[in-house]
């Protein structure tokens, strides 16, 4: 998704692959042998295969909405903030949400652990609308999502949390404009066929 955002709000054409991670097409780990997604291939043959990354390089072309001009702060305290998110706090949220797939892990523990995190960044919007001033920035639309994915695994849970700031401002994220075109379903990419220009329009 965070790929996805980046590209539409920067306009960056490309072919889209939707594929399915349980039946990972060849052509697939043939162009990033690890396997995970999203992988982005530019027009010089170069591989992207970290949806910061990505977000970057579409945003670095064309940034109209100017998400990597922060109205407080910097770029690199942005980065620095979303790269705890995509190290400390996903260990924690894939614990959380697929206790299953770990031996030995409480999920509980796990949301606790997030928890701490969620607070800051619920402090944080005390002040301004977003995490770094009133308009949005790369941070919100990178980190949104992971905190949007912790609030599904039970939603009731988080509603109760008291957190009114991030509640509020991941509600603005998943009601956005921009959040209901990246969440679009996609057939799965066959080898041969082509893919789907994205954005669309």
């Amino acid at each position: 998704m965070r790929a996805r955002l980046a590209l539409m709000v920067s306009n960056r054409v490309c072919e889209l692959r939707e594929v399915v991670l349980r039946d990972k097409p060849q052509e697939m780990l043939d162009v990033s042998p690890k396997g995970t997604v999203p992988i982005l291939i530019d027009v010089d043959g170069r591989v992207l295969d970290e949806s910061i990354d990505i977000m970057l390089w579409a945003l670095r072309q064309h940034d109209p909405e100017k998400w990597l001009m922060p109205q407080q702060g910097s770029v690199t305290e942005m980065l620095e903030l979303i790269a705890l998110f995509d190290d400390r706090f996903k260990y924690h949220l894939d614990r959380y949400k697929y206790p299953d797939r770990y031996p030995g892990v409480e999920a509980r523990v796990h949301r606790y652990e997030c928890s701490l995190f969620l607070e800051k960044l619920n402090s944080q919007l005390n002040a301004t609308k977003y995490l770094f001033g009133n308009n949005v920035a790369l941070a919100d639309m990178a980190i949104a999502p992971f905190v949007r994915q912790f609030a599904h695994t039970n939603l009731t849970w988080f509603n109760e949390q008291p957190w009114p700031q991030l509640q509020a401002w991941l509600a603005g994220f998943t009601e956005s404009e921009i959040y209901t075109s990246v969440m679009q379903k996609y057939p799965k990419w066959e080898s041969g066929n082509p893919g789907v220009i994205f954005p669309s329009s």
